[in-house]
């Protein structure tokens, strides 16, 4: 099986979602399959994409959910790609070698040459990240757009991945977690960001930051009326873990 790096760096690249101002357009989803349709991981297999049983790989994908029962109740959309987990199960479940985890940086990649696509780190991974792709019977799976962060042919501002540079409503945001001054762990320490499933001990860099608790009361043109409670940011991190668990 694969080992993890005996020696890892302490820069941990990697990206905080916001689920509060997240409105589920799915644009990062797009924008990352039209970057690395042509870039690191091409290409990005669609098969009947139109018919009955389409099969296609994406490494972004936007799910939406209703949070909570009646007055009370929130539409969320969650959006799911890799966690460049700190200890993932999928590197150490490879056979071969394939999957591994960059010591610079924290990023897990797929070298396909060495991949045979038996599968096993789909079905070790809890969150769903990985893709197989029936055209070349290898796994793909985000790369944080490794081709583009450090293209030094493109200005600094460019140099974020694909999902975050189309982000119409700014709600993914990137950098090293690893550093606890920088703007993004920043961002995690005052918000409450959070890791998925922390119980299984995978340690992912992604965070996400829960959604605000709505205002107590709203004003109309006949005065203020209530509204009802909304359950605390902790009741819906314990929604969203059982979610990902069913």
């Amino acid at each position: 099986m694969t080992s993890l790096p005996a020696n890892p760096g302490t820069k941990r690249l990697g990206l905080v979602i916001d689920l509060d101002i997240c409105v589920g357009c799915h644009a990062c989803a797009v924008n990352c399959k039209e970057w690395n349709s042509g870039g690191i991981a091409a290409p990005m297999t669609d098969l009947d994409p139109y018919g009955a049983a389409p099969l296609g790989v994406w490494f972004n994908r936007v799910h939406t959910f209703e949070a909570g029962e009646g007055e009370a109740s929130r539409t969320v959309h969650f959006p799911r790609s890799c966690l460049h987990c700190a200890e993932p199960a999928c590197v150490t479940v490879c056979p071969t070698g394939a999957s591994y985890k960059r010591a610079e940086d924290g990023i897990v990649l797929v070298n396909e040459d060495l991949c045979i696509g038996c599968k096993l780190c789909s079905w070790a991974c809890p969150y769903g990240a990985r893709e197989y792709d029936y055209d070349a019977g290898v796994m793909k799976k985000c790369t944080l757009c490794i081709d583009k962060i450090y293209n030094e042919t493109l200005d600094p501002a460019d140099r974020v991945p694909a999902c975050v540079a189309t982000c119409p409503a700014s709600a993914r945001h990137f950098g090293d977690l690893g550093d606890p001054d920088s703007d993004v762990s920043t961002m995690v320490r005052e918000r409450g960001g959070y890791d998925l499933m922390p119980e299984l001990g995978y340690a992912p860099t992604n965070k996400y930051l829960p959604p605000r608790p709505r205002r107590a009361a709203a004003t109309t043109g006949r005065g203020a009326i209530e509204l009802p409670p909304v359950p605390a940011a902790t009741g819906f991190l314990a929604w969203v873990d059982r979610l990902l668990s069913d």
